[in-house]
């Protein structure tokens, strides 16, 4: 098993390292691109990675499953059961949904080309609950959760019918308001879901840790490309994908603490989001080199370093991974 999990990485890895530059060819060949904020000049950057991630994420998926089902099919491992395989199919079906709404608000760019303005705020919740559907249908996840400092809560059908789809749709969005940083996005991904997937390997929760390991695999690829100065920007296509890859891990995997602790930083730039009524963005200007706030106050969390006007994009990027990494860490204490 774990060979052929490393196989599957191996090929998300090569399907987003060739797709990625394709895509960003055909990206401005179609004009969707946007102003990379924090650069001198604000230049022209393609948006909507999340495209490429997806097709990485669905090549490592989809050969597991060909290999499990024409190979495997008397395998011991619990991973091999055909009701294990329909979960994975109904988690990666969520996932494209999820893709695709994403996608839905970023190929509708605004004229001054500041950012993509597909979607309306009551929209974006609404679509991605139909991306839940495929789990519930299949009764994914367990209806008894281990909650921090709370302990095993069982639920019932309040998990399958309100909890799943609610944690789904928080999950997808949440990741979307922590963004605006050249890597910043990817880069955290590649921490929680490194931090998750090791997690689930080593407490037997294979599907989460299959879902998790893909997922960093793609993740390590784009983030060449993502990576200051970026050549490709991530756009909701990846943000929604990210937010819908956490909540497949934490329902398919059993694994909701270990998540919701992992996400902690979203919950704080969730607060301090609501304190600006969702108005604030997290990325500043650039001026001298370094990035500066837009406006007074503190908004979300690279503003702590924003507000000072000494730090590079690059050392903010740094400092939100080690943030993200702390938080991450927990999951093996709490």
């Amino acid at each position: 098993m774990n060979y052929l999990v490393l196989l599957c990485a191996f090929v998300s890895f090569l399907a987003v390292w060739i797709s990625t530059p394709r895509l960003i060819r055909y990206l401005w060949r179609i004009d969707l691109v946007v102003k990379d904020q924090n650069k001198e000049g604000t230049p022209l950057v393609p948006i909507s990675g999340g495209l490429a991630v997806l097709s990485g994420i669905f090549a490592g998926l989809l050969l597991y499953i060909f290999i499990r089902t024409f190979f495997f099919q008397a395998s011991y491992s619990l991973l091999a059961l055909p009701s294990n395989l329909l979960l994975i199919l109904a988690g990666m079906n969520s996932i494209l949904i999820v893709t695709l709404v994403g996608f839905l608000d970023d190929i509708i760019i605004k004229r001054s080309k500041e950012s993509s303005a597909g979607l309306k705020q009551w929209q974006k919740p609404l679509l991605t609950l139909t991306a839940a559907i495929p789990l519930m249908v299949v009764h994914a996840g367990q209806t008894t959760i281990s909650l921090p400092f709370i302990g095993h809560v069982h639920f019932g059908l309040l998990y399958p019918l309100f909890l799943l789809p609610l944690g789904f749709v928080g999950a997808s969005n949440m990741v979307n308001i922590l963004a605006g940083f050249n890597g910043m996005e990817t880069g955290m991904a590649l921490v929680y879901f490194g931090m998750l997937g090791f997690y689930a390997y080593t407490h037997g929760r294979l599907i989460g840790a299959l879902f998790a390991v893909v997922t960093f695999a793609a993740l390590l690829a784009f983030f060449y490309y993502n990576w200051v100065p970026a050549k490709i920007l991530p756009g909701d296509s990846l943000t929604y994908l990210l937010g819908g890859v956490l909540a497949t891990v934490a329902i398919l995997g059993d694994m909701e603490r270990a998540v919701i602790i992992s996400s902690i930083p979203f919950f704080i730039e969730f607060i301090l989001k609501a304190r600006s009524k969702f108005k604030a963005q997290s990325y500043g200007y650039f001026k001298d080199g370094t990035i500066h706030k837009r406006a007074p106050g503190i908004y979300s969390i690279p503003h702590f370093f924003t507000k000072t006007g000494k730090f590079t994009e690059r050392q903010i990027v740094f400092f939100m991974l080690l943030i993200q990494f702390i938080f991450s860490s927990l999951i093996w204490f709490v």
